[in-house]
């Protein structure tokens, strides 16, 4: 079979220029992070590590390299019909949750190299390249999103960018869980941590199984209707993140008032926890919405 690439006007089109962008600046995001050593970063012995925020800013430069990377190629190749998946809410996912991974990518990382007081220039330099990949899948998303909504797929309404903000959410809820869990006196209750974790795991796999229905194009193959699928998850979602968002706020009333350090890095990082929890709450409360006008419109046809 021959290989067909892009016309040669493709090649300055927006949506493959920011492409372009995305594909170089993580991968100079990568290699200025791998070739730092403990050396670059200034931190005193009271300084904690946050190894759990290090690993999942890497983790999150290296998937969305690895994956924009792959888009970037079949696009150019004219490969991309021959994946058994939806390609237009497939790049929709990746551009809207990309931009949305990086923009918290980027901020831990800033946040790390201001609390360790780095002077070295390299870790700055990836944070600045992290941010200009943040602004490319910005970028990225509104060409995707000004296209017709043929082209841009059910990931491209709003419906289903409220679905990529709830993955988001639970994603984010990873490192914090753990680097509270890691902590030698959180000075928090372990029925707490357990049950915001269940809450937060459950609705993980909830949105990947949304996700990987969409984007496989399996919704024809469901025992029931779809759009029933998606209001159930939508207000289990919100009933779990209700409880975690009230055990959140219960949180910061037993550390404010704490003074060590320990436990006011504890406070910060539950501060953290809180406001994602809301951000992602309001998610499934208007994606609950949206399920709700959507079922009613199709009874009263």
């Amino acid at each position: 079979m021959p290989v067909i690439v892009l016309e040669a006007k493709d090649f300055t089109s927006p949506l493959f220029l920011v492409r372009t962008v995305e594909v170089l600046s993580g991968c100079t995001t990568l290699s200025l992070v791998a070739s730092l050593g403990d050396s670059e970063f200034n931190k005193n012995a009271s300084n904690p590590d946050f190894n759990t925020f290090k690993i999942f800013c890497m983790f999150t430069w290296c998937f969305f390299f690895v994956l924009s990377l792959l888009i970037h190629i079949l696009s150019v190749i004219q490969f991309h019909s021959l994946v058994p998946v939806s390609w237009k809410n497939l790049t929709m996912t990746v551009a809207v949750l990309g931009m949305l991974m990086y923009l918290t990518a980027t901020g831990l990382y800033y946040w790390i190299i201001i609390y360790n007081k780095t002077v070295s220039p390299r870790p700055v330099a990836a944070a600045v390249t992290s941010c200009l990949t943040f602004l490319a899948y910005i970028a990225e998303s509104y060409v995707l999103r000004t296209q017709v909504h043929e082209q841009r797929g059910y990931m491209g309404s709003l419906p289903g960018i409220l679905k990529t903000i709830q993955l988001w959410g639970g994603c984010q809820m990873v490192p914090l869980v753990v680097e509270v869990v890691l902590r030698p006196q959180s000075g928090l209750n372990i029925w707490q941590i357990w049950v915001t974790s269940v809450s937060y795991g459950v609705c993980v796999f909830m949105s990947l199984a949304t996700l990987v229905v969409i984007v496989g194009d399996l919704a024809g193959r469901c025992l029931l209707p779809f759009d029933r699928f998606l209001a159930g998850f939508s207000l289990i979602g919100v009933l779990l993140y209700m409880v975690a968002t009230v055990i959140c706020f219960t949180k910061i009333l037993q550390l404010r008032d704490l003074g060590q350090q320990v436990l006011n890095e504890s406070l910060g990082l539950v501060i953290m926890e809180t406001v994602v929890a809301s951000v992602t709450l309001l998610a499934y409360t208007v994606d609950l919405a949206f399920s709700i006008k959507l079922l009613c419109d199709r009874g009263h046809a």
